[in-house]
């Protein structure tokens, strides 16, 4: 099996049983990137919990309106995230990311990037990352109301099956 259709077997994996998929419920933090422009947005959730003396990241979630490979990137992302304090994180590039689905073609390093936007967002200092034992508001609009609302074009939402983007 060749480097790509190897590449291909993973994403086409990580898109049947896309782990961490939806809103999560009480998180602490949240980050959204994208255009709604061009269709690509990815949100994340993440959940941190103490242990020994230390916030680390508990679980994460994501909900994308994106091509294939962002949907893949954003699956393994959130497993490679619990367990990782925030610096931690903070510091985790999108190649690193993206890294149990092995090397990313040029033209897919969007999508890792996207995922890593999206964590940066939630992790950032401008972001509120809510204290020890409270709740990140969670009336914000979802990433399908924020998709719709914020476009001057109309957008057609089709789930993705072609193995390209």
């Amino acid at each position: 099996m060749s480097a790509d259709e190897n590449l291909e077997a993973r994403i086409e994996a990580a898109i049947k049983n896309p782990r961490n998929l939806g809103e999560m419920e009480n998180a602490d933090a949240v980050g959204t990137v994208g255009s709604p422009d061009c269709g690509d947005m990815l949100r994340m959730w993440i959940k941190f919990k103490e242990e020994n003396g230390r916030r680390i990241i508990d679980r994460a979630s994501f909900q994308s309106f994106g091509c294939q490979t962002a949907i893949a990137v954003a699956s393994v992302a959130t497993e490679l995230l619990a367990g990782k304090t925030i610096e931690e994180a903070r510091t985790m590039s999108g190649e690193e990311l993206a890294a149990p689905l092995g090397a990313l073609p040029p033209v897919r390093i969007h999508c890792a990037q996207l995922v890593e936007g999206a964590l940066r967002s939630a992790l950032s200092a401008d972001q509120t990352v809510v204290p020890s034992g409270a709740s990140a508001n969670t009336t914000a609009p979802t990433l399908f109301d924020q998709l719709s609302a914020n476009t001057k074009a109309k957008v057609k939402i089709v789930m993705a099956t072609d193995k390209h983007g």
